[in-house]
């Protein structure tokens, strides 16, 4: 009894004052940072008051470099009471007074006030110097005043205490009001209603019925009226029960009559389950049959089933046929490309060819005129210079085409190399690219395209440079035919970045793009927009599996119609010491 009676006052005392503590808590921490931040800002107010005090006097000691006077402006500063520390820098930043609590300033002379909060609960506050002269205004440096928190508490300890001390006692003072309240009514009740209740008898139930008086019409008092109302329901109940009683055994006696019927109804039925179990077995005996039939059947599908593996098989090696078959493209598309290449730089190497064999013609004429005249004796001054002016221009013209030819077939001959094979070396990625736009020139001088290489100088990378080549020409070669068809002056821009792990390669052209139906397909084998005009599809694939397979790499394209294309590359960057390629 007293546990219920006790738990349940302390239960519900404990919740309100709990909810009023909290309440009184949050509001005299709410008092308490409103003190503080009244108090903060009234210090901050009185630092910039102090600036407009000393602020011409240290301005001017700056100016006329009297340190000794600007330190002895700190000083003074230093035993005002709201000012902790006190820093003083010139226009470069370097301290010329640095007293009391202060902290290390990262930012440069200011050019306006600045607050700024620091560790241990200080503060401070920045203004510059501006010292003016002529009309003219110049900062000489900043001056920084702290103050803390202590400073602070000391101007707010008494309001604090007396909010602290207010709390306390009506808290104090709530908790002896709620006692007394509880006590009187609900405890009291609560314990003589437990007693009588505890008395309950079920013989006596008329004497079992509650009497507590209470003043107030509560809760208690509807408790009170339920109970001795459920008291009055049970006195009713043991009445209605006793005819019950008599109900129950008329019902026994008509159950028993029930349950002879029930016995006859029970031997017809089992009579019928009989005729019915002799039926099933009529069934089961047919459905022995018909499963019979179906293992026939199976075995049917088992025998189909071993023929669908032996055309799977056959499937399988017609598939692997139609992959080296795929591969023999690959490679022959890759030649091709080459000799497109071959094909483009023979062209091109016979035009500086022929002008040099001309040229060499055009020399020999002349020599023989030369001799003949110098055989004959009629070799003059004016003849020889006008010779040797013809010699000159006709050598640095032959010099010149023969130059262009060694660069042309020089650029051919290292990018078809590397396309051939698979050899891997260090290559001087910014370098190499020249060289295969190079090659790539005949078929970029008869168009107003332009190519811009973005790489660093010097950009080392150990790598297949056959797979670079064949990558980047299959890329150039895209745009020259896909995306710039109805275009005059296409650009292509080839980024090239790296980091300690990996190569970037960036390619990005202006032209017509991709619809979103190609894009998805792109990279796919034989998928081609000019299928009428001998396109192969290879194109893409072979970057692909160049960059996937050869370069260990990943690629990725982007494009929308009129938008041009991009194509972003990665692959790791592998590389190897002079010492290591020695071992």
């Amino acid at each position: 009894m007293t546990k219920v009676k006790t738990g349940l006052s302390r239960k519900l005392l404990t919740r309100v004052l709990s909810v009023y503590f909290v309440l009184t808590l949050v509001v005299t921490a709410g008092q308490i940072l409103t003190e503080y931040l009244n108090a903060k800002n009234h210090i901050i107010g009185e630092l910039q008051t102090l600036k407009n005090t000393f602020s011409t006097s240290l301005t001017r000691a700056i100016w006329e470099l009297n340190t000794p006077q600007a330190q002895s402006i700190a000083d003074g500063l230093i035993e005002l009471p709201i000012v902790e520390g006190v820093q003083i820098r010139d226009e470069n930043g370097s301290y010329i007074a640095n007293l009391g609590k202060t902290s290390v300033l990262e930012i440069a002379p200011v050019s306006s006030g600045i607050m700024h909060e620091h560790k241990g609960g200080t503060f401070g506050y920045t203004f510059p110097l501006i010292f003016e002269f002529s009309g003219r205004t110049s900062n000489v440096g900043d001056v920084t005043l702290y103050s803390s928190f202590a400073i602070i508490f000391e101007r707010i300890q008494v309001g604090v205490y007396f909010l602290v001390g207010n709390a306390i006692l009506k808290t104090a003072f709530l908790v002896f009001l709620f006692l007394n309240a509880f006590r009187t009514m609900l405890t009291d009740p609560l314990g003589e209603m437990t007693r009588q209740m505890n008395e309950f008898d079920l013989e006596r139930l008329e004497e079992s019925r509650l009497v507590v008086k209470i003043k107030d019409q509560n809760e208690l008092m509807v408790l009170r009226d339920a109970y001795n109302k459920l008291v009055d329901d049970l006195i009713d109940f043991q009445s209605k029960l006793g005819g019950a009683q008599m109900e129950l055994r008329d019902a026994n006696r008509k159950l028993d009559e029930q349950n002879l019927m029930l016995e006859q109804e029970v031997a017809r039925k089992t009579a019928t389950l009989s005729r019915i179990m002799l039926d099933l077995e009529q069934q089961r005996d047919e459905l022995i049959e018909k499963q019979s039939a179906l293992k026939k059947e199976n075995e049917n599908r088992r025998r189909i089933e071993q023929r669908l593996l032996d055309k799977n098989k056959e499937l399988a090696d017609s598939m692997e046929s139609l992959r080296m078959a795929q591969d023999q493209l690959v490679e022959s598309e890759r030649m091709a490309s080459l000799g497109g290449l071959v094909a483009g730089i023979a062209h091109d190497v016979n035009t500086p060819i022929g002008v040099s064999v001309t040229a060499a013609s055009f020399l020999e004429e002349k020599l023989k005129r030369l001799r003949l005249d110098f055989d004959e004796k009629k070799l003059t001054q004016k003849g020889m210079g006008t010779f040797l002016d013809d010699a000159h221009q006709t050598t640095s013209l032959l010099l010149n085409n023969l130059n262009r030819a060694s660069d042309l077939i020089a650029s051919f001959k290292q990018v078809s190399v590397d396309q051939t094979s698979e050899a891997v070396r260090d290559v001087n990625i910014k370098d190499y690219l020249r060289e295969i736009i190079q090659s790539l020139a005949p078929k970029l001088k008869k168009t107003e395209h332009t190519i811009n290489v973005e790489c660093r100088e010097n950009m080392i990378v150990y790598c297949a440079p056959g797979a670079i080549a064949q990558i980047i020409t299959n890329m150039i070669m895209n745009s020259l035919i896909h995306g710039f068809e109805h275009i005059n002056a296409g650009k292509i821009n080839i980024i090239i970045r790296d980091d300690d792990t990996q190569i970037y390669i960036d390619y990005k052209d202006n032209g017509r793009g991709l619809s979103p139906e190609m894009l998805d397909k792109h990279f796919d084998a034989f998928v081609t927009t000019k299928r009428d005009k001998g396109g192969s599809g290879l194109g893409t694939h072979i970057m692909y599996n160049l960059v996937t397979q050869t370069l260990g790499g990943k690629i990725s394209v982007e494009s929308e119609p009129g938008s041009g294309l991009q194509y972003k590359i990665q692959f790791p960057h592998h590389r190897v010491s002079t010492e290591t390629e020695a071992t």
